[in-house]
């Protein structure tokens, strides 16, 4: 069966192919009695334009490639990848994604595999090599970073990580907790800043020790840990949030609430603590990071919500923005926030 084509669409619709080109590109004058017409005749006959012809005429592939890290693990990765790719269908574009794992040799691979493929441009979420990152400007290819900045190779989004986390600190001290443990991310991404900024993992753990003095607490190491985000357990909850939680319920004076700062490691803390015979928030309460998997777990975790909607969209028109005029538009600092749920509750008395 052939393709409806344009010119079918303007007969259908009574007007002229231009008419028909206006609407479907959303630029130039079309009254809106034409415009229903066109749109109900290409939704009637079921016209889609031709992407490879558009691409010839003005070449572009019409492809974002959208490099991610530990996809399969962490739910968030996944979240910020479908909002850019909804973005992309909504201006005619398609992405290609390739997972990195962490690992700069894969990272590479992917890259060169973008560069054969042509693609516009590329996404980073989150980049791992400054040199794989550099191959993408030797080639022409605009890239741009998403949620935060690993490299001053490409420019980013980045979320204000502090605001959130802040939040998280003031809500436990308001229900009156003085043991607030902190299990945070990778220790090999701590004080790795380079010029490209603190990392993630800087501001949140910045952002604990800002919140304790800020509740005229005391900081107590034996209440700071830290482990890979990624690491999952036989049962599918962070390992890493488990093994830690284990340790801290076996201090002299346990806590009396947990930051994890991403909701993996919190879910691993929660089983860590159902198995130990406490009840959460009645004996201990528990804070995630990221709000992917929250809404979810029993109880419902309180969390540090990211904004992974505007991360994909706002992401994908920037890099639109540098295919089409060459030129980046300001990269906004996207607030994280604090979404109250039912793992957080009074101290303990």
């Amino acid at each position: 069966m052939k393709s409806a084509t344009l010119m079918q669409v303007a007969e259908r619709a009574g007007v002229s192919t231009a008419t028909v080109a206006r609407v479907l590109k959303a630029k130039g004058y079309v009254s809106e009695e034409a415009r229903a017409r066109v749109e109900a005749a290409v939704k009637a006959i079921g016209y889609r334009p031709n992407a490879m012809a558009r691409g010839l005429r003005q070449r572009r592939s019409f492809t974002i490639g959208h490099m991610l890290d530990a996809i399969i693990v962490n739910p968030f990765f996944v979240n910020v990848a479908h909002w850019a790719e909804e973005e992309a269908l909504d201006h005619g574009y398609k992405t290609f994604l390739f997972n990195h794992n962490g690992l700069a040799e894969r990272e590479r691979i992917g890259i060169e595999r973008f560069i054969e493929r042509r693609v516009d441009a590329v996404l980073f979420t989150n980049a791992v090599s400054t040199e794989n990152v550099r191959l993408l400007a030797a080639a022409g290819i605009p890239a741009l970073q998403l949620e935060r900045s690993r490299t001053p190779a490409a420019p980013a989004i980045r979320v204000d990580n502090t605001v959130g986390a802040l939040q998280a600190m003031a809500h436990l001290a308001g229900l009156g907790h003085r043991r607030i443990a902190f299990i945070g991310g990778d220790p090999e991404l701590i004080g790795r800043g380079d010029t490209a900024g603190p990392t993630v993992e800087d501001e949140r753990l910045a952002a604990y020790g800002a919140g304790l003095a800020a509740a005229g607490l005391a900081f107590d190491p034996a209440l700071l840990r830290l482990g890979k985000y990624y690491s999952l357990s036989e049962s599918g909850s962070g390992s890493e949030g488990y093994r830690h939680t284990r340790a801290l319920l076996a201090l002299p004076e346990r806590p009396s609430a947990i930051f994890a700062t991403c909701d993996i490691l919190a879910a691993g803390a929660l089983q860590a603590i159902y198995e130990a015979g406490l009840r959460v928030p009645d004996d201990i309460s528990v804070i995630g990071f990221d709000d992917t998997l929250a809404a979810n777990l029993t109880p419902q975790l309180t969390t540090v919500a990211q904004p992974m909607e505007e991360l994909g969209r706002i992401g994908f028109r920037a890099v639109l923005s540098a295919i089409e005029t060459g030129t980046w538009p300001d990269q906004p600092l996207l607030p994280s926030r604090l979404v109250q749920r039912r793992s957080t509750g009074p101290a303990p008395t």
